[in-house]
């Protein structure tokens, strides 16, 4: 009699049963014992090809940023790119916001997050601005997108009316949930709108 076929486990059947896993539970969800599970093996197997829970997430973040669209480096002028790549990594990161947590830390010894910090970092040296310079505007990008992607700012009000008699500024509040997506990316798109004119206009003034 032919033995059972046995399900093939790789590394990228765990990445991509982490990563749904997380999306729909969050951090805390993810165990190895809970993995196993969702993939129909027995724990051990896993260590195979992860030592730890800890690389788990790590490669799962990784496979996140890979997502991110990088090609208008290089492509575009660099206040254009700059925008274009922003857009690209908030959407990646508003599809994956259990995760962010993580990349808000930075890149670490991730690959994906070294390759996309060393896209942003070189067209921006190459395009005049400082060393120093560089470095506050990936920054200043980083903490916009992830910042943005962190949590919804329309969301973070209750919607009891009644809540605001006593904040009469406020009293629009409630009917901020309803319109959660429009309030949350014109907030996003305002600032990088704002960020990348300032940083426009100081790169023309010489001021890099």
């Amino acid at each position: 009699m032919a033995r059972p076929r046995q399900t093939l486990l790789s590394r990228q059947r765990i990445l991509e049963a982490a990563s749904v896993l997380i999306d729909k539970e969050g951090l805390d969800a993810l165990s190895m014992r809970r993995l196993a599970t969702e993939l129909g093996v027995q724990g051990p197997s896993l260590y195979n090809h992860f030592a730890t829970k800890a690389e788990i997430v790590d490669a799962v973040a990784d496979a996140v940023i890979e997502q991110v669209d990088v090609s208008a480096f290089g492509a575009f002028a660099w206040d254009e790119a700059l925008r274009r790549w922003a857009r690209s990594y908030h959407a990646v990161l508003v599809a994956h916001p259990n995760i962010v947590p993580v990349l808000a830390q930075g890149p670490g010894r991730r690959p994906g997050g070294l390759a996309m910090a060393e896209a942003v970092y070189g067209a921006l040296v190459d395009a005049g601005w400082s060393y120093a310079r560089a470095t506050h505007i990936g920054a200043l990008m980083r903490y916009l997108v992830t910042g943005s992607a962190l949590g919804s700012f329309a969301l973070g009000f209750d919607v009891d009316p009644m809540l605001y008699e006593r904040y009469p500024h406020l009293r629009h509040a409630p009917r901020l949930a309803e319109h959660h997506e429009a309030v949350d990316e014109g907030a996003f798109e305002l600032g990088l709108d704002l960020l990348i004119t300032g940083l426009t206009a100081r790169h023309e003034m010489g001021t890099r």
